[in-house]
């Protein structure tokens, strides 16, 4: 999220689809989000503001954004005309993040939740997108101290746009599951593995599964309901974890927790940007992708928030539970061809365990929130790999 232009709702639409229509497939960003940190207690800082300030003269500066609170900070790869540009940029914005805060005495964490800080410490930062959100939201708005990885995927057309939103839809708790990396919370074991999601999605409104569209127009004639009612002030006020971006030409993947470790996060990418180009391609091709209802798809949502790729997630075409783990190694066999031909296909991995088992396995193992929290922060940090595995 962050300030938008101001400009009449009706003209914004207009032009939302004009980039739709004009755009490129298939170009790719990525967003991630890390807590700032005291490198000795690992407790959140509020230190944003100096952060942005001490990017201002370094390469960073234009990749960097405020998100919401004061101990937060997002880093963007840019737009990438194809995703073999996409894991060396992940890996130079974390580089280039990590040495600007090191220069100030501060760290990074890269879970989806700090395991123990509290929502009444945090502050919110002082931009007008994030004020308005504040005298809009209240309570919901402070209680979302998360950490989210965002991808936005340029697709062509704005008709198509919709349609491919639409099937993404169906496999958004496989990409939870993947990437579940928040077991813990206000200084408890959760029980869950993205606390982030539940805080997020269950809190916010216009949040979580989007309903289906039909076309442009009628997502189109939803966007100015809402504008209309006074239901919005801002198109980045519909927080679901899949929707068009109105400000590009791009379809952002948004279910994702945050990712500790560097080889996760562009493997992450590549099953993100694999998947949306399926579905595009399953568009053009006239092969069917049922659109599941939403009860269903927040069903298996639950499911991925509370045992992440550890437990099962629903064959909604079938009618049975399958481990979460077969329903991800079949969407990758599902996206491989496509992922061919992007670019990624060297780079989509099924971690042995991702973030939240890891930690939840150290916590079983009687190891403390303070170590393991510690643990994360050492993998947020580290240079990792920028060559495909």
């Amino acid at each position: 999220m962050g300030d938008e232009q101001k400009v009449p709702y009706g003209e914004l639409l207009r032009e939302a689809r004009e980039r739709f229509d004009a755009g490129d497939d298939f170009t790719i960003a990525v967003e991630e989000e890390f807590a700032l940190l005291d490198p000795a207690t690992l407790d959140l800082v509020n230190r944003f503001e100096v952060v942005q300030a001490a990017a201002e003269q370094t390469p960073l500066r234009r990749h960097l954004a405020g998100e919401l609170i004061a101990s937060e900070v997002e880093v963007k790869t840019g737009r990438c005309a194809t995703f073999a540009a996409v894991p060396a940029a992940i890996a130079e914005r974390r580089a280039e993040l990590a040495a600007v805060v090191d220069t100030l005495g501060l760290t990074l964490g890269g879970t989806g939740a700090h395991p123990w800080a509290s929502w009444k410490d945090q502050r919110i930062i002082d931009t007008p997108h994030y004020r308005r959100n504040d005298e809009i939201l209240r309570y919901v708005v402070w209680k979302n101290n998360t950490f989210g990885f965002h991808v936005h995927i340029g697709i062509r057309g704005a008709d198509r746009a919709i349609a491919v939103t639409n099937g993404l839809r169906n496999w958004l708790p496989e990409l939870l599951a993947v990437s579940a990396s928040s077991p813990f919370a206000e200084a408890v074991n959760t029980g869950l593995h993205s606390a982030r999601t539940q805080i997020f999605t269950r809190f916010f409104p216009r949040c979580g599964v989007p309903d289906t569209f039909p076309s442009w127009d009628a997502y189109e004639a939803y966007v100015r309901f809402l504008y209309e009612t006074g239901s919005i002030s801002e198109h980045t006020q519909l927080w679901w974890s899949v929707r068009p971006h109105l400000a590009f030409p791009t379809v952002e993947i948004r279910i994702c927790d945050g990712q500790p470790d560097l080889a996760e996060s562009q493997a992450l990418a590549a099953l993100c940007a694999s998947l949306a180009a399926r579905v595009a391609r399953a568009h053009d091709e006239g092969e069917p992708i049922a659109q599941q209802p939403h009860r269903l798809i927040e069903e298996n949502t639950w499911r991925a928030i509370r045992y992440g790729l550890s437990g099962g997630l629903l064959d909604l075409e079938r009618g049975e539970a399958l481990p979460a783990r077969a329903r991800v190694e079949r969407l990758v066999e599902w996206v491989l061809p496509v992922a061919e031909e992007i670019g990624a296909a060297s780079w989509l991995r099924i971690p042995e365990q991702n973030a939240a088992e890891r930690q939840i396995a150290r916590f079983e193992d009687g190891v403390s929130l303070e170590q393991i929290y510690a643990e994360q922060v050492a993998a947020t940090t580290s240079r990792g790999v920028t060559d495909p595995i």
